[in-house]
């Protein structure tokens, strides 16, 4: 599975204009992180791989510690938060749908 710092910035690019479309399917109430909450994007990320979470919090330190609690929880990248929406990726084991970007750089123009 891919962790938060296997993704590179182009991958992490790549990943955030995939998911520019996308709704949230998964919300993290008031309660937080709950046993639910993480099952529920558990089962979301082995269905789609990239989604996008809707969390309801104050304080963008407080979202942003939920969004990374989440993603530890679910084994999933964090590609990024935007105000009160977080992005998980988490690549499937069998017939995964997303194709990442090579992890080199864009070759020079010369």
């Amino acid at each position: 599975m891919i962790g938060p710092t296997e993704l590179t910035p182009r991958q992490r690019k790549h990943l955030r204009g995939l998911a520019h479309a996308l709704e949230p399917t998964v919300r993290v109430g008031r309660a937080g992180v709950t046993t639910e909450v993480a099952a529920e994007t558990d089962r979301t990320l082995e269905a789609h791989e990239l989604i996008k979470v809707k969390i309801e919090a104050e304080g963008s330190e407080r979202r942003a510690g939920l969004a990374a609690e989440l993603a530890r929880r679910t084994a999933a990248a964090l590609v990024g938060t935007i105000g009160k929406i977080a992005i998980l990726y988490r690549r499937r084991e069998k017939k995964p749908k997303i194709e990442l970007p090579r992890s080199e750089p864009f070759p020079s123009r010369r």
